[in-house]
């Protein structure tokens, strides 16, 4: 726990967004997490209720996501369901090209620390979990696993958000 605590401390001091990186452990919602309604570049989280659309995307040991490219609705609000069907913890981050290189370099430096944001969903072996989005913003955004070595082999994907 001490260790922990001081992972954290340097993360911290190392600036706001260090305190993004995670451990293997999933990912819970803690009032430190990102508020439900705080608008990103790539959207808002959304309530399961309004999601209309469920898109599963499948990740594995290969690297990949299947489909490595999805396309939605400016305003829709769409439920993706991510499937672990590899051997390995696998993740799905959204985010734009700069935040998602910013989030890998910190996971290559505190990989053991965790963390709690609703554009991320962290899978087990054999399980699936769910991301609820809104795509209030219109452009090209990006999706991809950080666990260290998994973006650098190249575990990403994109969303076209079309009006």
């Amino acid at each position: 726990m001490k260790t922990l605590h001081l992972v954290c401390a340097a993360a911290l001091l190392a600036g706001p967004a260090a305190a993004l990186a995670h451990g293997s452990l999933p990912h819970e919602r803690t009032a430190a997490a990102t508020p439900l309604g705080e608008q990103k570049p790539w959207g808002i989280a959304g309530e399961a209720e309004p999601a209309l659309r469920t898109v599963t995307l499948d990740m594995g040991d290969d690297m990949r996501f299947t489909p490595a490219h999805i396309s939605v609705r400016l305003g829709e609000t769409v439920r993706l369901r991510v499937a672990n069907k590899g051997q390995a913890m696998h993740e799905i981050v959204l985010g734009t090209p700069a935040s998602l290189d910013a989030h890998a370099r910190l996971m290559q430096r505190f990989p053991a620390m965790e963390h709690a944001e609703p554009h991320m969903a962290h899978v087990a072996p054999g399980h699936a979990g769910d991301l609820v989005w809104t795509f209030n913003r219109a452009g090209r955004f990006d999706f991809a696993c950080l666990i260290p070595g998994h973006y650098q082999a190249g575990m990403r994907g994109t969303i076209t958000v079309t009006p």
